[in-house]
């Protein structure tokens, strides 16, 4: 009994009036190029008018930010005062700030800023957003600052990027030089050396353990100083970091250092 030959794909070649030769088995009809551009301006064209307007009139709900966005507001006008020292405010991170504390990848988080600092938004490619709750990089979960003081931001990093043990502590990843020698790009916005990294201190609140920094980043994006805290807890390690340049460093350091000391899982 004689068997038909399997089916090939069609194949397309170039040619100077059609757009196409088509051999094999082909379902498209071709039109010549000079055709093709006299349709451009037909029924096609309408459609597209009849869908812009349309678009026009969607209503403004549909564009809405979601809550989770940056609000380009003052922190004091929404925040409540730190009730450790008022002249600054509490930031208590929930599950509506950042899709990770919705995916239940990150354990919530606190710190307090100035009441004149204002959250800015985390681009989508940078927030995990499309990765979770398996992501394999660290993102951006939230992100604040003040042209005269300096800025912050949370970043956390999957804990299997940095060690095989699950639930492990920070201490197993290791030591201070070693985790922030993994984790330091994310603090400069580029690269790090080092050379860089001018003090260290191991510190320890509840049942866990934090590790703090100073840098000096003279070439870094996020500014010439750079003051960082990290722990770990669950699958995830958080990295809180305070940046500044050198005229916000040199008006603001006490106030950036209490920020910092403020931070913890």
């Amino acid at each position: 009994m004689a068997t038909s030959a399997p089916l090939r794909p069609p194949m397309m070649i170039p040619n100077s009036r059609y757009r196409y030769y088509c051999l094999g088995q082909c379902s498209a009809t071709l039109v010549p190029q000079e055709n093709r551009q006299q349709s451009r301006s037909g029924p096609m064209t309408m459609k597209r008018r009849e869908l812009m307007l349309g678009l026009s009139v969607v209503p403004a709900i549909a564009i809405e930010p979601q809550p989770s966005e940056a609000r380009e507001v003052l922190v004091g006008s929404y925040l409540p005062p730190s009730p450790s020292d008022p002249s600054f405010v509490l930031f208590k991170a929930s599950a509506k700030d950042t899709p990770a504390l919705r995916a239940g990848n990150v354990e919530p988080y606190q710190f307090i800023l100035p009441p004149t600092w204002k959250q800015t938004r985390v681009a989508n490619i940078l927030s995990g957003n499309y990765c979770q709750p398996k992501c394999a990089e660290p993102w951006v979960e939230v992100k604040f600052e003040d042209e005269k003081q300096g800025k912050l931001q949370v970043v956390a990093s999957p804990l299997i990027r940095l060690t095989n043990k699950p639930n492990a502590s920070i201490e197993d990843i290791g030591n201070p030089e070693k985790l922030i020698a993994s984790l330091g790009p994310f603090v400069t916005g580029n690269t790090y050396d080092p050379d860089e990294l001018l003090e260290t201190k191991v510190e320890k609140r509840g049942d866990l353990t934090y590790y703090n920094y100073v840098l000096e980043t003279p070439f870094a994006l996020t500014g010439s100083h750079n003051l960082a805290k990290a722990t770990a807890k669950g699958n995830t390690v958080v990295l809180f970091v305070v940046s500044a340049n050198d005229k916000q460093w040199q008006a603001n350091q006490k106030t950036l250092k209490a920020m910092l000391d403020s931070f913890e899982v």
